[in-house]
């Protein structure tokens, strides 16, 4: 994203309503099932949100008890506490949060949380940014990450990311920063996230690593950063440089695939994910076929048993 068309986000909201602060918090972290309660305290809360389209500093107060099941969509979150406590359960994997330790929202699944009376700082990464920089600095395809949220960083690791927040902050916060000096900042922030938590992502095939397949590689990064778009080899072939029967030439010596057959493979892996990660009563087959190019739900469901081994009905029932 170039940094004239990143736009700067700041808002704030908060109050007293206990069902009013759940139905934000509901909406705002694709939540299902929120449900809310007192304490000895006052009821109050606070939610604030500041940074563009790449990454937004945020803060959350919370004078209450709040659980739910959440799955942020398009994003990677980062969060840590600063008071009162918290419980991640994800898939009966159940981890506390640790009070000024920070921790990834696990990735790529639906999850229960449990908090009370709590003080919040998070920092929320647009996932299509956070990929393309994962891919500039690690040398991998663009395309979805997995971080794993119970690991604990080592501690010179969790310094280098603090002084790395505390310098970008600083840079978001006051506001008048200009959209260039704002991309670089998030840009920092996403180098030393991805630095300081463990995580993995899709890997490059062998050959691609080659610098004389250097125009390859452009093609298939570029199938992997729009396979949710209406693309052709006629396309990744102008992109790569290449003339389409360049590409098919390249694609079959290296790969041994057409650039046709490689970027259907994209899309069912792309499809898998979603089908892992939803539940039957979120979403249909169908509805994921659809949503990634395949209009035929029998071929789609035939292909997709020869690549995995099942059906994609299967899948979305576990």
């Amino acid at each position: 994203m170039s940094p004239e068309k990143n736009n700067p986000i700041r808002t704030e909201v908060g109050g007293r309503d206990l069902d009013q602060a759940r139905a934000m918090y509901e909406d705002d972290y694709n939540g299902r099932g929120f449900s809310t309660g007192l304490t000895e305290a006052d009821f109050a809360y606070r939610y604030t949100v500041t940074g563009d389209d790449e990454m937004t500093l945020r803060s959350s107060m919370f004078l209450g008890e709040i659980r739910g099941a959440i799955q942020p969509e398009n994003e990677y979150v980062v969060a840590w506490l600063t008071e009162g406590r918290g419980i991640v359960d994800a898939s009966a994997e159940q981890t506390a949060f640790v009070r000024g330790r920070p921790m990834m929202f696990p990735t790529g699944k639906q999850f229960d949380f449990e908090m009370s009376t709590y003080k919040q700082s998070l920092i929320h990464f647009n996932a299509g940014f956070l990929e393309r920089v994962a891919a500039e600095e690690e040398g991998t395809l663009p395309g979805a990450l997995t971080f794993h949220h119970t690991a604990v960083p080592s501690a010179s690791s969790l310094q280098a990311w603090r002084d790395t927040v505390g310098e970008v902050a600083k840079t978001i916060l006051r506001g008048e920063a200009s959209a260039l000096a704002r991309s670089e900042a998030n840009r920092r922030a996403a180098v030393s996230l991805l630095r300081t938590f463990s995580h993995t992502g899709p890997q490059l095939p062998e050959a691609l690593l080659a610098p004389r397949n250097g125009r390859l590689r452009e093609a298939v990064e570029y199938m992997h950063s729009h396979a949710d778009q209406t693309i052709t080899p006629t396309t990744v072939a102008q992109h790569a440089g290449l003339s389409l029967r360049g590409l098919q030439a390249a694609f079959k010596n290296q790969l041994d695939i057409s650039p046709t057959d490689y970027l259907r493979g994209i899309r069912y892996d792309r499809a898998r994910v979603d089908l892992l990660n939803l539940a039957p009563g979120e979403v249909t087959v169908s509805a994921i076929a659809d949503r990634w190019g395949f209009t035929h739900a029998g071929r789609f469901a035939a292909g997709y048993a020869a690549r995995f081994g099942e059906s994609p009905s299967a899948t979305l029932a576990r």
